[in-house]
């Protein structure tokens, strides 16, 4: 019993000795591993929009890609169905109106709306759409303007209107009132 018991310790250390001395395998498929690239100082800012009770409503991000700026937004707690969604030319969101944030950041002196015959505003953006839940998401990149004019001496603003903005009209494609705004800080 006693080399039976001997020989199965043996053997158990053999086996950890060689599983020990195996060097790890590198299971990572390199052709489809994704490293997602981090910002780096300057190239991005987020907007903590608020409504105008103060209470924080989502986020949009801006970060610099190439040339141009792409917008995330995140929001929570808003009304569903469609909301006019701007980048605004003032770092100034002053409740409850959130007209400190001023007028469309437009620094080519373009018309409003994606479907501007002569181009749209640098801030113009497709509406963004509020779930049943409150919630809703926007992924889009601005046409016209750099992050660092989004950044100037007085910053800029996201605003969250009420209503579907039509694309079209001036100065804001009927989108009505400005229900949440943040300003971005670099970060």
């Amino acid at each position: 019993m006693r080399t039976i018991a001997l020989t199965a310790a043996m053997l158990a250390l053999g086996v950890a000795g060689c599983q020990a001395s195996e060097p790890a395998r590198d299971t990572t498929d390199t052709a489809t591993a994704q490293t997602p690239t981090p910002a780096t100082p300057g190239n991005e800012a987020t907007a903590m929009l608020q409504d105008a009770q103060g209470k924080a409503v989502g986020t949009a991000t801006a970060t610099q890609a190439g040339g141009t700026v792409a917008i995330s937004v995140k929001v929570n707690g808003l009304t569903p169905g469609e909301h006019g969604v701007h980048v605004h030319m003032t770092g100034s969101c002053e409740a409850p109106d959130f007209k400190s944030a001023g007028g469309h950041w437009n620094p080519s002196n373009q018309g409003h709306g994606l479907d501007a015959p002569a181009g749209q505003h640098a801030g113009d953006m497709p509406n963004l759409t509020v779930a049943a839940n409150g919630t809703g998401t926007l992924e889009y990149q601005l046409v016209g303007g750099t992050f660092a004019e989004l950044m100037d001496a007085d910053g800029s603003a996201f605003v969250v209107h009420a209503m579907k903005d039509d694309q079209a009209s001036d100065p804001s494609g009927n989108s009505g009132d400005r229900i949440a705004c943040g300003v971005f800080t670099a970060g």
